[in-house]
């Protein structure tokens, strides 16, 4: 069933706000000036693809009627894995939402100034290099084209879902890419496209389900969504994606005003009522085997040791993370907590963890440990845990593409 087109009160403020940018940009007055950025350009009608009959009416009346003005794509939409009617217009074009593939990097000490210390941000490390992606900025590019570690990535973060997905940028063969934002979604998630193919991706599973590469899969690489107190504490030299992105938007503020205490708008499909559609989770998946561990339960039970499959792990759960999507400030939001999840092994042996007050600590040798995996002190100091790869979710969007997703309910 084909999903409708929504309005929200954030794609209108969007819209307005890229007009207004471009008839207050210099640009408007004198022709000589700067070019306006891309995001707020129209965009020139591309090729038709070799192969894709340009009088295909069924494709393009599917697209249209769902928002989508095909001529701005050299997309191949002959070649797709799931119904077009199941994409739809979030408001934005293509790149209306702009991705942001030049990012600049401020120490800890400089970002201090202008993060608050219960703001979310997102902590990615990979081979030593270590660095942090205010939501506060994700919220309005959702999407970064990196290189960390010398690895290509593109760290991705979805409003609607509250979802944040670092990929590796390089393909199984070896082709590297870079993302940017197609304006849509299905299921409310992130459909991203890459900029050598057109290929759309869905953010949520990492694979090309429309165009060239259909069926490609993207690699995750694990990454954790804390508080930026929790990580300038364990990363003081760490890097910080910088407000400086070129881009005059209003940093720090929230355009999605109440969004996870009331039901997803432009969501339209199936339903799992095993819990409420925003409640939100942090997942685990492992082969064809998944689970969900609601935070509502976690702020009972912060620490949780688990078997699925054949994988071991546990998950640490602290407050102290406001939501992103609550209050007009982020920095205000209301205190929904953060998790880390992790292989219970250090030092050449496995631990059992506990939470004791507001800590976690091991209970072999009382180390003290943090939402990084990390302990910051007792006999372990210094040692950290390798982490499991996971994600957080607001439960719909999950339990959409993984149905069969066993739902943690607590201890017996």
């Amino acid at each position: 069933m084909r999903m409708p087109v929504v309005r929200s009160t954030f794609l209108v403020l969007l819209l307005a706000l890229a007009g207004a940018l471009v008839a207050c940009s210099p640009a408007a007055s004198t022709p000589a000036a700067t070019p306006r950025p891309r995001a707020f350009e129209t965009p020139s009608p591309p090729a038709t693809p070799q192969g894709q009959a340009p009088d295909d009416d069924t494709i393009a009346t599917t697209l249209l009627a769902a928002g989508i003005m095909p001529t701005q794509w050299r997309t191949d939409f002959t070649k797709r894995s799931v119904p077009l009617e199941e994409i739809v217009s979030g408001g934005p074009r293509k790149d209306g939402i702009p991705a942001i593939d030049n990012p600049k990097f401020v120490p800890v000490a400089e970002a201090s100034s202008w993060l608050a210390p219960r703001e979310p941000v997102l902590a990615l490390e990979l081979n030593g290099d270590v660095r942090a992606y205010p939501v506060q900025v994700l919220i309005w590019h959702e999407i970064v084209n990196d290189v960390v570690g010398g690895r290509p990535v593109a760290v991705t973060y979805c409003p609607l879902c509250n979802t944040a997905i670092v990929f590796d940028a390089a393909l199984p063969d070896g082709r590297q890419v870079t993302f940017g934002t197609t304006g849509n979604l299905r299921f409310s998630d992130l459909v991203m496209y890459d900029r050598q193919t057109e290929s759309w991706w869905q953010q949520i599973t990492g694979e090309a389900i429309v165009g060239e590469l259909v069926g490609s899969r993207l690699r995750f690489i694990p990454a954790s969504m804390v508080s930026w107190d929790e990580f300038m504490k364990a990363h003081p030299d760490g890097k910080v994606l910088s407000k400086a992105t070129g881009y005059p938007l209003p940093y720090g503020e929230n355009p999605y005003l109440g969004y996870d205490t009331r039901q997803p708008f432009l969501y339209q499909g199936p339903e799992d009522n095993r819990l409420t559609a925003i409640e939100r989770v942090v997942t685990v998946a492992v082969g064809e085997e998944a689970v969900a561990f609601p935070f509502s339960v976690l702020e009972k039970e912060p620490v949780v040791h688990y078997t699925l499959g054949e994988q071991s792990f546990v998950v640490f759960y602290r407050m102290g993370t406001t939501s992103a999507l609550d209050t007009t400030d982020i920095a205000q939001g209301r205190d929904v907590g953060a998790t880390g999840v992790f292989v219970p092994r250090a030092d050449g042996r496995t631990l059992t963890f506990r939470a004791h007050g507001e800590e976690i600590v091991d209970n072999e040798t009382d180390s003290t440990w943090n939402l990084l995996g990390e302990a910051v002190s007792g006999p372990l100091k210094g040692q950290r845990l390798e982490p499991v790869l996971h994600a957080n979710h607001f439960w719909f969007s999950w339990a959409v593409f993984k149905p069969h997703t066993k739902v943690y309910r607590g201890q017996e």
